[in-house]
């Protein structure tokens, strides 16, 4: 392989892992707007807004099975179940954004610190998964596979990189 064409394939994994990294950190970011906001509404209300939303939805096509999915989420909210949620969420999003600048600022423990913690994430959305499955959590899990493996690659650059000075 040409010098050339090694750098270029560097270039495109480095560019994808910023990509990757921004979209956790706007994930993160919702994830800690979602896990506050939950704090705030009451049950009560995210059912009557989620069924205010897919209410139109379901009058045309009572099969809609994105619609009936949310209705029936949105019916089993409980006070403990949003509890958890903001919690999860809260928590998730606040390791996910302090993953996220570490990794931004190049520090190079956060790389396999971010992997571990991307890798026990995966894990406990297959243990959700197993509970309830969804095809959101595989989904999630995929894409943070993808992040890992991007990370990864972009920690051997670094540390190459950082060697080679």
């Amino acid at each position: 392989m040409r010098v050339r064409e090694i750098l270029r394939r560097q270039s495109l994994v480095h560019i994808a892992f910023r990509i990757g990294i921004f979209f956790k950190g706007l994930d993160g970011a919702l994830e800690i707007f979602g896990g506050l906001l939950l704090f705030f509404i009451k049950p009560e209300t995210i059912s009557r807004v989620v069924i205010a939303l897919t209410q139109r939805e379901l009058g045309r096509d009572q099969d809609d099975a994105v619609a009936s999915y949310l209705v029936q989420g949105a019916r089993r909210f409980s006070a403990s179940s949003q509890m958890f949620a903001g919690v999860y969420l809260l928590s998730h999003g606040v390791i996910k954004i302090f993953l996220v600048a570490s990794l931004l600022r190049g520090r190079l423990l956060a790389y396999p610190m971010a992997i571990v913690v991307f890798t026990l994430f995966i894990v406990y959305q297959m243990y959700r998964y197993y509970l309830h499955p969804s095809i959101e959590m595989i989904a999630l899990s995929i894409l943070d596979a993808i992040v890992i493996v991007l990370t990864g690659l972009e920690y051997r650059r670094l540390k190459r990189a950082r060697h080679a000075v």
